[in-house]
């Protein structure tokens, strides 16, 4: 039996399966892809033929436009098996955002998973993680250090909304990114009994809508509205307001009634960069693993050898090699950019309406969602 290193090899592009000629993930266009979710870390455009599931493929359709989001596009279910060249491919649940899936791949009794981003919390917006076991299993270490411990996301909620409750007078800002983590929120504050409407950034609309599209109900959603007249009443005091991060400092959040800024994401686990950000309300709200949930789905997956896409590797391979499993760090080239999400950037020359203009076009500076 062949092990993956023989068939599966790291290039410039991307992680490469050469016996069935396509790439997963690949940073820059290829004839052949698989894509794991639509992150733009993940998914990029103009490949020639895209395999994702019919959510990741949504959701490139609606970043990329339909032109760019792969010329042939395959959708692929949950669960579902297919065969190329020899190789059996199939996708299975990741947990990370609407549509993620983990990329099961089969050749000569070889097994190997590509695992894309993952979390192991439980989370509405999307199908819960799957463990496969396998020979090698391909993982992240964003939060691959003890320091990073999620709490529940419910407790974070409650903070938030305690904090409505002591300051009714401010506007809550919310940075959230686009894909994933707006629409975690939003789901999370209406099981915590938040019912009244959500206000969002431009930015956020699109991605939330297609959600809708798939089913979730996100319950009422509206955007935040025109800046006031000179001299008029700032808005939305007591509200919740979720913009991409970095709309904070930008002219566009004048507008709201003395915002409390507010920031999601497990790097709010680090207070200097908290602080950094001028977030006075950080919430550990993550979609990733953290440290505790790293250890426990690579034990699971009972596989020798794991291989690390980016990340904490060094913390990561040194505790898998205290309980005998062997790590290897691949470097991909182009992963990672979204372990920035949680500082905002540097403040818009004055007079800028909107956030900063991120790679996908979505109003995000830098990250896809911590």
């Amino acid at each position: 039996m062949p092990h993956p290193d023989t068939w599966m090899r790291v290039t410039p592009q991307g992680l490469y399966c050469e016996p069935g000629d396509f790439f997963i993930d690949p940073a820059r266009a290829v004839d052949r892809a698989i894509v794991t979710h639509g992150h733009s870390d993940h998914a990029r455009p103009d490949h020639g033929h895209v395999l994702a599931t019919a959510e990741t493929l949504a959701i490139m359709r609606a970043r990329m436009g339909e032109g760019r989001a792969g010329r042939v596009q395959q959708a692929l279910g949950h669960g579902a098996a297919i065969t190329h060249n020899g190789v059996g491919i199939r996708l299975v649940p990741a947990g990370h955002v609407l549509g993620s899936a983990q990329v099961v791949l089969e050749w000569q009794g070889s097994r190997i998973v590509i695992s894309g981003d993952y979390k192991r919390r439980a989370d509405p917006g999307c199908a819960p993680f799957e463990v496969v076991p396998c020979d090698v299993f391909v993982s992240e270490a964003t939060f691959a250090l003890p320091v990073f411990r999620h709490p529940p996301a419910a407790a974070e909620i409650a903070r938030l909304l305690e904090s409505l409750r002591l300051f009714p007078d401010r506007a809550h800002l919310i940075g959230a990114y686009a894909l994933g983590k707006a629409q975690r929120l939003i789901l999370l504050l209406r099981e915590a009994g938040w019912e009244r409407p959500i206000y969002l950034h431009g930015a956020l609309i699109a991605l939330c809508e297609l959600y809708r599209d798939f089913g979730l109900d996100l319950g009422e959603l509206r955007p935040v509205p025109p800046a006031p007249k000179r001299g008029g009443a700032p808005l939305l005091a007591g509200e919740i307001v979720l913009a991409p991060p970095g709309a904070e400092a930008t002219a566009w959040a004048r507008r709201l009634a003395e915002p409390l800024v507010c920031a999601a994401s497990g790097w709010m686990r680090v207070r200097q960069r908290a602080k950094a950000g001028g977030v006075e309300l950080p919430l550990i709200i993550s979609d990733h693993a953290d440290w505790e949930e790293l250890l426990a789905t690579t034990a699971e997956v009972q596989a020798p050898e794991i291989w690390i896409t980016h990340g904490r590797e060094d913390a990561l391979t040194h505790a898998l090699a205290q309980r005998g499993q062997r790590g290897r760090a691949l470097h991909l080239l182009g992963r990672g950019e979204e372990e920035e999400e949680a500082l905002p950037p540097p403040p818009a020359p004055p007079g800028g309406e909107g956030a900063p203009e991120g790679p996908g076009g979505e109003g995000q500076a830098r990250g896809q969602g911590a």
